[in-house]
Protein backbone atom coordinates (compact mmCIF):
# COMPACT_ATOMS: atom_id res chain seq x y z
CA UNK A 1 0.00 0.00 0.00
CA UNK A 2 3.03 2.04 0.86
CA UNK A 3 4.57 1.64 -2.45
CA UNK A 4 1.68 2.33 -4.51
CA UNK A 5 0.81 5.78 -2.05
CA UNK A 6 4.54 7.02 -3.17
CA UNK A 7 3.91 5.71 -7.03
CA UNK A 8 0.68 8.22 -7.07
CA UNK A 9 2.35 10.80 -5.42
CA UNK A 10 4.66 11.09 -7.75
CA UNK A 11 2.37 11.21 -10.67
CA UNK A 12 0.31 14.13 -8.80
CA UNK A 13 3.60 15.85 -8.50
CA UNK A 14 4.66 15.36 -12.14
CA UNK A 15 1.51 16.24 -13.71
CA UNK A 16 0.02 18.74 -11.35
CA UNK A 17 -1.94 20.61 -14.06
CA UNK A 18 -4.31 17.45 -14.16
CA UNK A 19 -5.76 18.87 -10.62
CA UNK A 20 -5.75 22.47 -11.14
CA UNK A 21 -8.82 24.36 -11.18
CA UNK A 22 -10.60 24.88 -14.51
CA UNK A 23 -8.74 28.15 -16.19
CA UNK A 24 -6.13 28.48 -13.36
CA UNK A 25 -1.95 28.45 -14.08
CA UNK A 26 0.93 28.24 -12.20
CA UNK A 27 2.40 31.50 -11.80
CA UNK A 28 5.51 31.80 -10.38
CA UNK A 29 7.10 34.89 -9.57
CA UNK A 30 10.62 36.33 -9.45
CA UNK A 31 13.24 34.06 -7.52
CA UNK A 32 14.70 36.05 -4.74
CA UNK A 33 17.52 34.92 -1.93
CA UNK A 34 15.99 33.68 0.97
CA UNK A 35 17.92 34.20 4.48
CA UNK A 36 18.68 31.39 6.17
CA UNK A 37 19.09 30.69 9.82
CA UNK A 38 20.56 28.61 12.26
CA UNK A 39 17.24 25.68 13.99
CA UNK A 40 16.21 26.66 17.08
CA UNK A 41 14.47 23.67 17.71
CA UNK A 42 15.85 20.31 18.16
CA UNK A 43 12.62 18.66 15.96
CA UNK A 44 9.90 19.52 13.68
CA UNK A 45 8.45 23.08 14.32
CA UNK A 46 4.52 22.64 14.81
CA UNK A 47 3.29 26.10 15.03
CA UNK A 48 4.31 29.57 15.04
CA UNK A 49 2.58 32.92 15.90
CA UNK A 50 3.27 36.96 15.32
CA UNK A 51 4.32 38.33 18.75
CA UNK A 52 5.22 41.71 17.62
CA UNK A 53 6.46 42.73 14.32
CA UNK A 54 9.64 42.15 14.85
CA UNK A 55 8.94 39.01 17.28
CA UNK A 56 7.59 35.87 16.03
CA UNK A 57 6.69 32.72 18.95
CA UNK A 58 7.34 29.04 17.22
CA UNK A 59 6.25 25.51 19.18
CA UNK A 60 7.74 22.01 18.09
CA UNK A 61 8.27 18.62 19.00
CA UNK A 62 11.18 19.13 21.00
CA UNK A 63 8.23 19.92 23.86
CA UNK A 64 9.90 23.82 23.44
CA UNK A 65 8.56 27.29 23.28
CA UNK A 66 11.08 30.09 21.43
CA UNK A 67 10.46 33.60 20.75
CA UNK A 68 12.88 34.97 18.00
CA UNK A 69 14.02 37.38 16.11
CA UNK A 70 12.60 38.07 12.55
CA UNK A 71 15.27 40.13 11.19
CA UNK A 72 18.31 38.25 12.78
CA UNK A 73 17.18 35.13 13.85
CA UNK A 74 18.46 35.73 17.29
CA UNK A 75 16.65 33.65 20.10
CA UNK A 76 15.12 36.11 22.89
CA UNK A 77 13.09 33.71 25.20
CA UNK A 78 12.94 29.25 25.13
CA UNK A 79 10.19 27.99 27.52
CA UNK A 80 10.37 24.45 28.49
CA UNK A 81 7.88 23.12 30.69
CA UNK A 82 5.44 20.72 28.70
CA UNK A 83 5.82 16.94 29.15
CA UNK A 84 5.03 16.43 25.67
CA UNK A 85 5.25 18.27 22.16
CA UNK A 86 3.41 21.25 21.57
CA UNK A 87 0.82 21.03 19.34
CA UNK A 88 -0.19 24.77 18.93
CA UNK A 89 0.98 28.67 20.01
CA UNK A 90 -0.72 31.93 20.08
CA UNK A 91 -0.57 35.19 21.45
CA UNK A 92 -2.10 39.06 21.29
CA UNK A 93 -0.63 40.74 18.93
CA UNK A 94 2.07 43.58 20.81
CA UNK A 95 1.38 41.62 24.22
CA UNK A 96 3.33 40.52 26.67
CA UNK A 97 2.26 36.93 26.96
CA UNK A 98 2.88 33.82 25.43
CA UNK A 99 0.44 30.68 25.44
CA UNK A 100 1.06 27.25 24.12
CA UNK A 101 -0.91 23.88 23.60
CA UNK A 102 0.49 20.58 23.76
CA UNK A 103 -0.09 16.99 23.13
CA UNK A 104 0.32 16.17 27.48
CA UNK A 105 -3.69 17.39 28.04
CA UNK A 106 -2.81 20.99 28.93
CA UNK A 107 -1.99 24.96 27.57
CA UNK A 108 0.10 26.91 29.16
CA UNK A 109 1.24 30.93 29.85
CA UNK A 110 4.39 32.12 29.81
CA UNK A 111 5.58 36.13 30.19
CA UNK A 112 8.17 37.27 27.54
CA UNK A 113 10.15 39.33 29.89
CA UNK A 114 9.12 36.76 33.63
CA UNK A 115 10.97 33.67 34.55
CA UNK A 116 11.51 30.29 32.45
CA UNK A 117 8.73 29.21 34.67
CA UNK A 118 5.63 28.94 32.93
CA UNK A 119 3.03 32.09 34.79
CA UNK A 120 -0.20 29.51 34.54
CA UNK A 121 -1.18 26.15 33.63
CA UNK A 122 -4.43 25.18 32.47
CA UNK A 123 -5.07 21.64 32.60
CA UNK A 124 -8.49 20.03 32.44
CA UNK A 125 -8.98 18.43 29.18
CA UNK A 126 -8.54 14.68 28.47
CA UNK A 127 -6.91 14.29 24.93
CA UNK A 128 -4.75 16.35 23.04
CA UNK A 129 -5.21 20.58 23.27
CA UNK A 130 -5.98 21.43 19.44
CA UNK A 131 -7.24 24.47 19.46
CA UNK A 132 -5.91 27.84 21.55
CA UNK A 133 -7.39 31.12 21.13
CA UNK A 134 -7.01 34.17 23.47
CA UNK A 135 -8.83 37.07 23.22
CA UNK A 136 -7.62 40.75 22.06
CA UNK A 137 -7.44 42.09 25.55
CA UNK A 138 -5.58 38.63 26.58
CA UNK A 139 -8.17 38.25 29.91
CA UNK A 140 -9.22 35.32 28.38
CA UNK A 141 -8.10 31.94 27.13
CA UNK A 142 -10.04 29.56 24.92
CA UNK A 143 -8.94 26.02 24.37
CA UNK A 144 -10.52 22.99 22.55
CA UNK A 145 -9.60 19.23 21.98
CA UNK A 146 -9.73 15.97 20.09
CA UNK A 147 -11.76 15.18 23.41
CA UNK A 148 -14.55 16.93 21.80
CA UNK A 149 -14.57 19.85 24.19
CA UNK A 150 -14.42 23.64 24.41
CA UNK A 151 -12.86 25.06 27.52
CA UNK A 152 -13.24 28.91 28.42
CA UNK A 153 -10.34 30.33 31.09
CA UNK A 154 -9.51 33.54 33.19
CA UNK A 155 -6.17 34.17 32.30
CA UNK A 156 -4.58 35.62 35.49
CA UNK A 157 -6.10 33.03 37.75
CA UNK A 158 -6.26 29.84 35.73
CA UNK A 159 -10.01 29.04 36.38
CA UNK A 160 -11.94 27.06 33.99
CA UNK A 161 -14.87 29.21 33.93
CA UNK A 162 -16.75 26.96 31.63
CA UNK A 163 -16.54 24.09 29.17
CA UNK A 164 -18.82 22.48 26.45
CA UNK A 165 -18.97 19.41 24.58
CA UNK A 166 -20.66 18.52 21.10
CA UNK A 167 -20.24 14.86 19.79
CA UNK A 168 -17.50 14.53 17.14
CA UNK A 169 -16.58 17.78 17.54
CA UNK A 170 -12.77 16.73 17.43
CA UNK A 171 -11.69 20.65 17.37
CA UNK A 172 -8.69 21.61 14.60
CA UNK A 173 -8.40 25.34 15.32
CA UNK A 174 -9.40 28.02 17.31
CA UNK A 175 -9.33 31.81 16.03
CA UNK A 176 -10.60 34.46 18.46
CA UNK A 177 -12.72 37.18 16.46
CA UNK A 178 -11.51 41.30 16.76
CA UNK A 179 -13.33 43.01 18.84
CA UNK A 180 -16.16 40.73 19.12
CA UNK A 181 -16.50 38.19 22.17
CA UNK A 182 -16.98 35.11 19.69
CA UNK A 183 -14.29 32.12 18.82
CA UNK A 184 -14.43 30.36 15.56
CA UNK A 185 -13.18 27.08 15.52
CA UNK A 186 -12.41 24.37 12.58
CA UNK A 187 -13.29 20.77 13.40
CA UNK A 188 -12.87 17.22 11.96
CA UNK A 189 -16.64 16.79 11.68
CA UNK A 190 -16.36 18.90 8.49
CA UNK A 191 -17.99 22.12 10.06
CA UNK A 192 -17.07 26.00 10.65
CA UNK A 193 -18.69 26.80 14.22
CA UNK A 194 -19.08 30.05 15.87
CA UNK A 195 -19.20 30.22 19.31
CA UNK A 196 -20.44 32.83 22.14
CA UNK A 197 -17.31 33.10 24.65
CA UNK A 198 -19.63 34.44 27.30
CA UNK A 199 -21.99 31.42 27.95
CA UNK A 200 -19.55 29.26 25.79
CA UNK A 201 -23.01 28.38 23.43
CA UNK A 202 -22.67 27.80 19.44
CA UNK A 203 -24.03 30.68 18.11
CA UNK A 204 -23.60 29.60 14.25
CA UNK A 205 -22.98 26.79 12.55
CA UNK A 206 -22.13 27.05 8.40
CA UNK A 207 -23.09 24.65 6.44
CA UNK A 208 -20.73 21.56 6.52
CA UNK A 209 -17.69 20.64 3.82
CA UNK A 210 -16.63 17.61 2.68
CA UNK A 211 -13.43 17.07 4.07
CA UNK A 212 -12.34 17.68 7.33
CA UNK A 213 -11.53 21.45 8.50
CA UNK A 214 -8.00 21.93 9.34
CA UNK A 215 -7.28 25.94 10.29
CA UNK A 216 -9.28 28.96 10.42
CA UNK A 217 -8.45 32.51 10.56
CA UNK A 218 -10.53 35.35 10.86
CA UNK A 219 -10.20 38.97 8.92
CA UNK A 220 -8.85 42.34 10.47
CA UNK A 221 -12.17 43.98 9.76
CA UNK A 222 -14.05 40.81 11.21
CA UNK A 223 -16.03 40.38 8.41
CA UNK A 224 -15.01 37.54 6.84
CA UNK A 225 -13.37 33.95 8.02
CA UNK A 226 -11.39 31.48 6.16
CA UNK A 227 -11.05 28.04 6.26
CA UNK A 228 -8.65 25.38 4.79
CA UNK A 229 -10.02 21.44 3.81
CA UNK A 230 -8.38 18.26 3.89
CA UNK A 231 -8.13 16.06 0.79
CA UNK A 232 -6.01 14.22 -1.48
CA UNK A 233 -4.86 14.59 -5.10
CA UNK A 234 -6.78 17.66 -5.54
CA UNK A 235 -10.51 16.51 -4.56
CA UNK A 236 -10.50 18.82 -1.46
CA UNK A 237 -8.05 20.84 -0.81
CA UNK A 238 -9.41 24.21 -1.23
CA UNK A 239 -9.46 26.93 1.21
CA UNK A 240 -13.07 28.62 1.76
CA UNK A 241 -14.12 32.04 2.60
CA UNK A 242 -17.33 32.58 5.15
CA UNK A 243 -19.38 35.68 5.35
CA UNK A 244 -19.29 36.50 9.08
CA UNK A 245 -22.13 38.92 8.88
CA UNK A 246 -26.24 38.90 7.98
CA UNK A 247 -25.71 36.17 5.43
CA UNK A 248 -23.01 34.02 7.29
CA UNK A 249 -22.38 32.07 4.07
CA UNK A 250 -19.91 30.84 1.93
CA UNK A 251 -18.47 33.49 -0.43
CA UNK A 252 -16.49 31.84 -2.41
CA UNK A 253 -13.54 28.30 -2.93
CA UNK A 254 -9.76 28.74 -3.63
CA UNK A 255 -8.58 25.72 -5.48
CA UNK A 256 -5.29 25.02 -6.78
CA UNK A 257 -3.45 22.70 -3.84
CA UNK A 258 -2.96 18.90 -4.88
CA UNK A 259 -3.01 17.59 -0.88
CA UNK A 260 -4.69 18.55 2.24
CA UNK A 261 -4.24 22.39 2.73
CA UNK A 262 -3.16 22.59 6.26
CA UNK A 263 -2.94 26.38 7.11
CA UNK A 264 -4.70 29.42 5.94
CA UNK A 265 -4.41 33.24 6.88
CA UNK A 266 -5.69 36.41 6.44
CA UNK A 267 -2.34 38.90 5.35
CA UNK A 268 -1.82 41.98 6.40
CA UNK A 269 -3.31 44.86 4.64
CA UNK A 270 -0.64 46.86 2.72
CA UNK A 271 1.22 44.10 1.48
CA UNK A 272 -0.85 43.99 -2.18
CA UNK A 273 -3.08 46.53 -4.20
CA UNK A 274 -6.12 44.08 -2.50
CA UNK A 275 -7.09 41.62 0.17
CA UNK A 276 -5.06 38.12 0.04
CA UNK A 277 -4.78 35.11 1.67
CA UNK A 278 -1.88 32.64 1.94
CA UNK A 279 -2.40 28.71 2.10
CA UNK A 280 0.00 26.31 2.83
CA UNK A 281 -0.59 22.66 1.89
CA UNK A 282 0.88 18.69 2.29
CA UNK A 283 1.73 19.31 -1.71
CA UNK A 284 4.68 21.66 -0.03
CA UNK A 285 3.36 25.14 -1.78
CA UNK A 286 2.43 28.07 -0.40
CA UNK A 287 -0.02 29.74 -2.79
CA UNK A 288 -1.18 34.00 -2.06
CA UNK A 289 -4.69 34.65 -3.16
CA UNK A 290 -6.70 37.12 -4.21
CA UNK A 291 -9.29 37.40 -1.65
CA UNK A 292 -11.93 39.19 -4.20
CA UNK A 293 -11.50 37.80 -7.34
CA UNK A 294 -10.23 33.99 -6.29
Amino acid sequence: FGSAMGKLQSKTNLHTSKYRADGSAEKTGPVRGVQQYSPVHADAVTSVAALKPDLCVSGGKDKSVVVCNWTSGAVLRRFVGHEREITKVTCALDSKRVFSASRDKTAMMWELHGTSEPRQHFPGHDLVVTGLAVSPDASHLCTGSRDNTVCKWDVETGERLCRAGISRNLVTHLCWLPGEPYVIQASEDKTIRIWDSRELQVAHTFLGKRHIQTCCDVSQDGRYCVSSSGGFAGEGCEATLWDLRQTRSQVREYRGHLQTTASCVFLPRGLAPAPVIATSSYDRKVKIWDQESG
